[in-house]
């Protein structure tokens, strides 16, 4: 056992774990010496050279050197640079193309943000402008003084041609109450026909139930204003024949009173121009056509009358 085991030492060395002899660090540091005296050599052979190179003319041998290897690596580096045009032509190409897709959606966004202000800005310009008409027209003459205005958004539109009927949001609340007229600066919208807290149901005057008693502002001759199916426009029924009702006369409200009884609309609210008269010998009444003031399909805000003696 003894013999096997120092045959087994001396032919892989020394047992891990063992200090090392000096004669391996003897040889270690001859090693390391030789390596530093190999990089200080290359070193000054080196910055003998760079002097030497910069010191000489044009003409000298370390610059004959140079052109003649670089002669020699030319046809590799123009093997090599017609070998890389093609990738870096298509990293160019690709580069360009997410660079341009990424300007481009950033312009879009531009766009985007830009039209969402300008409709906003159209928008606000066009309540406003509505909102100045509908003040204005409080304070004309053509207002009824018995009354004074709410200004009212409408915040649903008639659900049907058949059902002309807006909803506002205003309502109880803010003193409306049934009955009560509806009217912008152009003319008579029509009627509160239903009440709650904080929101209202306007009848316009195209619906088939509305009627409102009217008379020519120039001849006053009287009838109703009804919205006729037939031709989807408004009517100045039940004028006697005898009357006398002109083309392009205006037809207001005739606001009566009797008593206590008085009609819904007041006197002299603007509803419409009469667009043509006819009647025929067997007729008992004058067919009279009448273009109404208001555009009942852009509403957007209204006035709702309250009059002055409900308030105190």
């Amino acid at each position: 056992m003894p013999r096997n085991r120092s045959a087994r030492v001396a032919a892989f060395g020394p047992a891990q774990g063992r200090p090392p002899t000096s004669a391996s660090l003897h040889s270690r540091a001859a090693t390391a010496f030789r390596r530093r005296l190999v990089l200080a050599v290359l070193l000054v052979v080196s910055l003998a050279l760079v002097s030497v190179y910069f010191r000489e003319s044009s003409g000298g041998s370390l610059h004959g050197v140079q052109s003649g290897a670089a002669s020699v690596l030319r046809p590799f580096e123009v093997a090599a640079e017609r070998i890389a045009r093609p990738f870096r032509d298509a990293f160019g190409w690709v580069s360009g193309v997410s660079s341009a897709r990424s300007k481009n959606k950033r312009l879009q966004r531009e766009v985007d943000k830009a039209r969402q202000e300008k409709i906003q800005n159209d928008e606000l310009k066009r309540e406003n402008a509505q909102l100045q008409r509908l003040l204005a027209y409080r304070r004309s003459a053509r207002f009824p003084t018995d009354y004074s205005g709410i200004g009212v958004d409408i915040i649903a539109q008639p659900p049907s041609q058949f059902q002309q009927r807006v909803v506002l949001n205003a309502g109880s609340n803010d003193g409306i109450q049934l009955h009560d007229p509806v009217v912008t600066a152009d003319g008579l919208v029509g009627q509160v026909t239903k009440v709650a807290r904080n929101i209202c149901q306007v009848t316009l005057l195209t619906d088939q139930t509305s009627a409102a008693s009217a008379r020519d502002s120039r001849t006053g001759a009287a009838g109703i204003v009804l919205h006729d199916p037939t031709t989807s426009s408004l009517i100045l029924d039940q004028v006697p024949k005898e009357d006398v009702v002109n083309e392009g006369d205006v037809i207001v409200t005739a606001g009566w009173r009797s008593g206590k009884l008085a009609s819904i609309y007041p006197r002299g609210i603007q509803i419409g121009r009469v667009r043509s008269v006819s009647q025929l010998d067997t007729d008992q009444y004058k067919n009279v056509q009448i273009e109404s003031f208001v555009d009942f399909g852009s509403l957007e805000s209204v006035l709702v009358l309250i009059p002055k003696t409900r308030n105190g």
